[in-house]
């Protein structure tokens, strides 16, 4: 009973959240300045060494995917609904985050900046994956949901790290001399941080599932009617 009245009240608060709209607007907003400063003043002292140019070049596929994703799907007539926007604050903000940290130096200035930073990014990147897993896959139950969630954490944290080597470390001996140390500590906090976005698709925002938009229903509707199925 007590569960169930928090999850209620969670999911009744975040419907009653107008600002989301506008927080994912502020977000993408943030995003492009942060990296239009990093690319009109790349020879600042925090940017060096960080592989800033590939983040300019693919940091803002963050801000189109879900936006270009669900406007191909609503012309083909498979999306119905109103826009994700959570997801797309979600899928945002890891990369909002890291061109903060970087603008702000704080990633060569604060010790324990960059083991947080995998830590608290990659929470609301697989929570995104997690509410998506949730359109779909909720009648499958939590522990299923949860753990493609956890899944997607880990195998594209392993990308990443694979990403930084050729992006900053390979050619960087100052890099090379901790990277297996550090990338070893970046994954236990990264797949920290996907266990903790796990859990919270799998409790808290469980009843989230209801409030996202559902694939088109097809003539029987069966897989997609209704509400989230609960276990």
């Amino acid at each position: 009973m007590t569960e169930d009245l928090f999850m209620t009240t969670t999911t009744r608060a975040f419907r009653r959240v107008p600002s989301l709209v506008a927080m994912n607007i502020a977000a993408k907003l943030a995003l492009i300045a942060l990296l239009a400063h990093a690319a009109l003043f790349p020879h600042l002292p925090q940017y060096d060494g960080k592989g800033i140019g590939a983040r300019i070049a693919t940091y803002p596929i963050s801000a189109l995917l879900v936006p270009l994703i669900w406007f191909i799907r609503t012309r083909l007539g498979r999306e119905t609904g109103a826009y994700p926007h959570l997801i797309d604050l979600c899928v945002v903000l890891p990369f909002l985050i890291d061109t903060a940290g970087n603008a702000a130096n704080l990633y060569d200035t604060v010790s324990w900046w960059d083991d947080a930073m995998h830590f608290v990014t990659w929470v609301p990147w697989v929570v995104a994956f997690g509410l998506l897993m949730l359109r779909r896959y909720s009648r499958h139950g939590r522990l299923i949901v949860a753990g493609l969630t956890l899944g997607f954490g880990a195998v594209t944290h392993i990308l990443w790290e694979i990403a930084e080597y050729f992006a900053f470390i390979k050619g960087n001996p100052d890099e090379l001399a901790t990277a297996y140390k550090d990338t070893i500590g970046d994954l236990a906090m990264s797949l920290s941080g996907s266990v903790f976005g796990a859990v919270l698709v799998g409790t808290v925002l469980w009843h989230l599932g209801s409030d996202q938009p559902r694939p088109a229903q097809g003539t029987s509707g069966a897989e997609t009617r209704g509400s989230v199925q609960p276990d």
